[in-house]
């Protein structure tokens, strides 16, 4: 049943980029995925996600069957994602709000009334970029809708449910620096230094399936110690040395020439940004972390940007 009911106003939200300063694996698990060692840094450069509860629609729970995708399809209007699937069940976004609703169905949590939420998305981060863009819009939805629905899940319980959408949805819940483990959703806290990035997004995409099953990618770095990580971050944070590494850096460089153009750009620049060039995730964009002494240099850094293969943008940790 649909009632009418006053509700609150729009709710604004930075859906943040991630980096990985490194990436693993360490090998492949029983269920087929593969667990995972990295570093995860938050940006303060995204998307943004704009949630407008209705003032007019309210779904009564009460004295009906309740089925999670139907119930999703209700209460869910969402603008701004049409380009990025071409079923709206595809997408990431809704994905996490039916994930949201199907464990307080099952959990008998649901409130006996849910207003109506549109969601805007106004898309910064590119598809396939290894920034994790659509992760955190699935993140940021599941913050945003349990605070608007009152639905009341901890952290922990909210983290749960973002491993059952995908590897990289739980550390925007998590929402800070982290380490992480298994397939990502094993998150400890990690304190890292301030750090402004030169990122490129060269326009190539690889895809995921092909790459975890290219016979080139190494799938067995001896896993390290939470311990080990955090005391080796001067390996890993503005210089890459051994053993860290991105084990897809090599694959995905060899599959996708501009790629390997915009890390060799960057690389160019190692000398005077001192910091060490690498890509994020498994996706297309690089990033080279910048010395404190760089920033204050507002032309150079303008010229690098200017004179990058692709798109550059100039960000910091969130």
């Amino acid at each position: 049943m649909i009632k009418n009911i006053a509700t609150p106003s729009t709710i604004s939200r930075l859906s943040p980029a991630k980096i990985n300063l490194f990436l693993h694996i360490t090998g492949k698990r029983a269920d087929s995925y593969h667990n995972l060692q990295t570093v995860f840094r938050l940006l303060d450069w995204g998307d943004y996600l704009h949630f407008a509860v209705t003032d007019d629609v309210v779904i009564s729970t009460a004295n009906i069957e309740l089925d999670a995708n139907k119930l999703c399809h209700q209460l869910l209007v969402l603008a701004g994602a049409e380009t990025i699937t071409a079923d709206i069940e595809d997408n990431l976004i809704f994905k996490a709000a039916r994930a949201l609703l199907a464990s307080a169905i099952q959990s008998n949590t649901l409130p006996e009334q849910l207003a109506q939420v549109h969601i805007a998305l106004d898309k910064h981060l590119p598809m396939g970029a290894g920034l994790g863009g659509g992760s955190s819009n699935a993140a940021t939805t599941l913050l945003a809708l349990n605070e608007i629905w009152q639905l009341k899940l901890t952290q922990d319980e909210l983290i749960k449910i973002a491993a059952t959408i995908g590897a990289d949805v739980p550390i925007f819940i998590f929402g800070q620096d982290a380490i992480a483990m298994g397939i990502g959703e094993e998150l400890t806290t990690i304190d890292l230094p301030e750090q402004q990035y030169l990122i490129l997004t060269p326009d190539a995409h690889v895809n995921t399936t092909q790459l975890f099953a290219h016979p080139k990618l190494q799938r067995d770095i001896a896993a390290l110690s939470i311990k080990t990580i955090k005391n080796q971050s001067n390996d890993y944070v503005q210089h890459l040395n051994t053993p860290y590494q991105n084990l897809f850096t090599t694959v995905v460089t060899s599959l996708a020439p501009a790629v390997e153009d915009a890390l060799n750009y960057l690389q160019g620049l190692e000398a005077q940004a001192l910091g060490t060039a690498r890509m994020t995730g498994s996706g297309s964009a690089v990033f080279l972390p910048l010395d404190a002494s760089v920033i204050s240099d507002k032309a150079r850094l303008a010229k690098w940007i200017r004179e990058a293969p692709c798109p550059a943008y100039l960000v910091r940790n969130l």
